[in-house]
């Protein structure tokens, strides 16, 4: 949509609320973590609208972000935290988009964890589609939970104070058990 901004980009215009917090609030600390936190540890939290060009444009704002504050993904987990925004963010604008104009999208770390956070102010509350269904799309979510299982996270879904609903998934960085705590939906 013309005028819009998203974290990184330059420009006139830019409210604050557009801009990427400068000093970030960390996240809590997973059970039995006393450890010093990392450089790179740290929560951030930007809005997008609800349409479908939110999800490439998120992806890319995440993937600047990790690669700004040097957070230890790479490779194949960088393809699964992509793919996961991509997905959170997509199932957003096609399914909340009626009750929704803006999307948050939340990425949070911590020394041997990361989290990333899709909320809308829609009620339902989705589920992963039965993999022989015949149907072309609604696949989204069997995605995101092969993923997250396969490199050791967990996935949910909480509600909001306002009704509506927030999706994440955790996910373990090199070196820690980062996905240990919660368990997937119906799994």
């Amino acid at each position: 949509m013309p005028g819009e901004r998203w974290p990184g980009e330059r420009g006139p215009g830019r409210t604050e609320a557009e801009r990427e917090p400068t000093a970030p609030r960390e996240p809590p600390a997973p059970p039995g973590k006393g450890r010093e936190e990392p450089p790179y540890a740290g929560a951030w939290r930007f809005t997008a609208p609800c349409v479908d060009s939110a999800a490439p444009r998120a992806r890319s704002a995440v993937r600047d972000l990790l690669v700004r504050r040097a957070v230890p993904v790479r490779g194949e987990l960088m393809d699964t935290v992509l793919l996961v925004v991509t997905e959170l963010v997509a199932n957003a604008a096609r399914h909340a988009a009626l009750l929704t104009p803006e999307i948050g999208i939340e990425v949070s770390t911590g020394a041997d964890w990361i989290r990333v956070a899709v909320e809308d102010d829609h009620p339902y509350r989705p589920a992963a589609l039965d993999a022989g269904r015949l149907d072309t799309g609604g696949r989204g979510l069997l995605l995101v939970t092969a993923l997250t299982r396969e490199a050791g996270g967990v996935w949910a879904v909480d509600r909001t104070a306002s009704g509506g609903k927030t999706v994440w998934v955790r996910l373990p960085l090199p070196g820690g058990p980062g996905g240990e705590g919660h368990g997937a939906p119906g799994g």
